[in-house]
């Protein structure tokens, strides 16, 4: 099947349809934001003539969608994996990230990750459709409302979703040099909590033992194990309530990333073997959600051979490689399911206030995406 690649993208066009999700905001932990979000996307595909269903979020997390178009073949489809929560606030839109445009560059939170690419593989499908073109496969969406949080209520879902399927395609950002990624590094989530003694700061300070202090030593020894094999890292911390009051609880989230999963387990058993640094405070550490690594085979070589012929016919490069930084690709890709990951916008600064995207690629990276929907 030769895939049809001159199909009227028309990425200013695009761009215009993508602001409104984008100032949709939708932070993970706002589950009436990432429904107000999954609700424009549901109706989005709905008028596409998708078979469109929601699916109630649970854990305090939103809802998700799930999108089927129809088809003529009974054999395992395509699914296009995609999540549309995000990392910024409600409120960043006033205040440090509004969206703009400025000559081929756009700014908006969680433009590129992954706003950008789920609404560009959308278009590919909507492209398709309106050209009449039929995919290989049928083709199916599935948009998740908690994965920048490790997908801890829809890892069931994804996977459940996926064994169905025949080839699953992740529009997550596309890497730096405008590559594709066929692996994922595994990666671990840590919950800590330390426990001292209060005492008033101010009278009867050495009373006290700070679970501050404590859990400022721990930082500073779960970085300090940093190594080549693996990344330990704490990105969250709260303690005390009182400036007044030598606090009694302080809580924490450690991340660690490996290449090999046996480098990961290991993390996993330093992290559990952790220990106070004496006898009057306490630690207690316990695993949160993780990601499986994703290692590439002969399969998805396979399938990124097929893109990077797709894209050598539309006139540029693509590079591949395995990547830190997970994604609901790591579930799908473990299963051992042929999966192509990064396959959305190019862009940068994802997860900042400098949030942005190469306007120009969200046509480019469409036209790659319906090309890849006739073939695989």
């Amino acid at each position: 099947m030769d895939a049809k690649l001159d199909l009227p993208f028309d990425a200013e066009a695009m761009l215009q349809g993508l602001r409104a999700w984008v100032e949709c905001e939708s932070p993970t932990h706002d589950s009436a934001a990432v429904n107000r979000m999954m609700a424009m996307a549901a109706r989005h595909l709905t008028l596409m003539g998708a078979a469109v269903e929601t699916i109630p979020g649970r854990l305090g997390f939103g809802d998700c969608v799930r999108a089927r178009f129809g088809h003529d073949s009974r054999e395992k489809g395509v699914l296009v994996l995609a999540h549309l929560d995000t990392v910024h606030p409600v409120g960043t839109l006033a205040g440090g990230l509004p969206f703009r445009h400025a000559g081929d560059t756009a700014w908006g939170p969680g433009i590129q990750d992954m706003k950008g690419g789920t609404f560009l593989a959308i278009e590919a499908i909507g492209q398709l459709l309106r050209a009449g073109i039929a995919t290989r496969r049928p083709v199916s969406v599935l948009l998740t409302s908690d994965e920048e949080v490790g997908s801890p209520s829809t890892r069931d879902l994804i996977e459940a979703e996926a064994a169905r399927h025949a080839v699953v395609l992740v529009p997550e950002p596309a890497r730096a040099d405008g590559g594709v990624v066929t692996g994922r590094y595994a990666i671990a989530r840590f919950n800590l909590r330390t426990t001292g003694r209060p005492s008033h700061a101010g009278a009867r300070l050495a009373e006290g033992r700070s679970a501050i202090r404590e859990m400022a030593k721990q930082v500073v020894a779960i970085e300090e194990m940093t190594s080549e094999a693996c990344t330990f890292s704490v990105g969250v911390i709260r303690g005390g309530q009182w400036v007044n009051c030598v606090a009694t609880h302080c809580d924490a989230e450690s991340l660690s990333m490996a290449k090999r999963q046996q480098d990961l387990d290991a993390a996993v058993e330093r992290m559990l073997a952790l220990r106070p640094s004496g006898n009057d405070v306490a630690l207690t550490v316990t695993r949160g959600v993780t990601r499986p690594v994703w290692e590439p085979d002969a399969q998805v070589l396979a399938l990124h051979a097929t893109a990077a012929g797709l894209a050598r016919r539309l006139g540029f490069d693509l590079p591949h490689e395995s990547a830190g930084g997970g994604s609901d690709g790591n579930f799908t890709g473990a299963m051992g399911i042929p999966t192509l990951d990064g396959l959305g916008v190019q862009g940068a600064m994802a997860h900042t206030l400098e949030e942005h995207i190469h306007v120009p690629s969200l046509a480019q990276r469409g036209r790659l995406f319906a090309g890849l929907l006739q073939v695989v």
